[in-house]
């Protein structure tokens, strides 16, 4: 692996391997070139096979870096699941891939939080942002703690079935529920960190529901980015689309591929 720094004017080999950090090895791939380099950051329980479509649409012309997450994937398992952890673990992905920016950051879902958080740590490293699907709401307080604690025992039998798919981790239903416990908390704090962003953040919204969310509740969620946008102009929807929250990355890709490159032109 290279610890040469990336740039739009270095090309770089295509490389796919595991990349050690703290307790456990993520499995990274990495198409190289000399096109901008865009890390894509998964939803929740998902791998990075839900990108090949975007990746598809975008081409060759961008460097594309996509990675399992902790127990997600071909990633090996972890004594820590925490938001933190995946902080870092982006850290160390580019670390190890010799990126230092700018780059653009494509996250879904869980990923989107996860982009504006490191985005607001690293800004001199982040062209922007591309967030589909995500928001700064969630379930918060016991109530909230509990209704996800009773989905993810309800799911305890259909996890493991989903896990070909992508769509779960290699954690127990009680690992998942507390990770989407801390996910809800964090997001639902996240507005400061959006008022505040200094790199565009655009957005590709859906307009469906979510697994275990209730009627019309998601577009409630999203609601909570329109004082946001009135507040901060880097902050935009560049799209909102006809899917749902799981299938968007599928289904309306095109719109995710032109968010990232009106991104990427900056």
């Amino acid at each position: 692996m290279s610890n040469a720094a990336t740039t739009t004017t270095s090309t770089t080999s295509a490389w796919s391997g595991m990349v050690p950090v703290e307790d456990t090895a993520l499995a990274v791939s990495d198409t190289g070139g000399s096109g901008r380099p865009v890390v894509y950051l998964n939803g929740a329980y998902a791998d990075r096979s839900h990108w090949k479509k975007v990746i598809a649409d975008l081409g060759p012309g961008y460097r594309h870096i996509t990675f399992d997450e902790r127990a997600r994937g071909k990633s090996q398992q972890s004594a820590d699941y925490s938001f933190e952890a995946c902080l870092r673990d982006i850290d160390a992905v580019l670390a190890a891939r010799g990126v230092e920016g700018p780059i653009v950051l494509v996250g879904w879902s869980y990923g989107g939080v996860l982009s504006w958080h490191w985005a607001d740590r690293n800004p001199d490293r982040v062209l922007g942002v591309v967030t589909v699907d995500a928001f700064p709401y969630g379930l918060t307080g016991e109530e909230g703690a509990e209704r996800i604690r009773k989905l993810f025992h309800k799911m305890r039998f259909l996890l493991p079935l989903a896990r070909p798919f992508g769509m779960a981790a290699r954690m127990s239903a009680a690992q998942h529920a507390e990770s989407n416990i801390e996910l809800n908390e964090i997001a639902a704090a996240s507005v400061p960190v959006l008022e505040r962003a200094t790199r565009p953040v655009r957005f590709v919204l859906a307009t469906g529901e979510s697994l275990g969310s209730e009627k019309d509740e998601m577009e409630k969620c999203r609601a909570v980015l329109d004082p946001i946008i009135a507040h901060n102009p880097n902050v935009t929807i560049s799209a909102k689309v006809a899917s749902n929250h799981s299938k968007i990355l599928r289904k309306d890709s095109p719109a995710v591929a032109d968010a990232v490159r009106e991104t990427a032109a900056i």
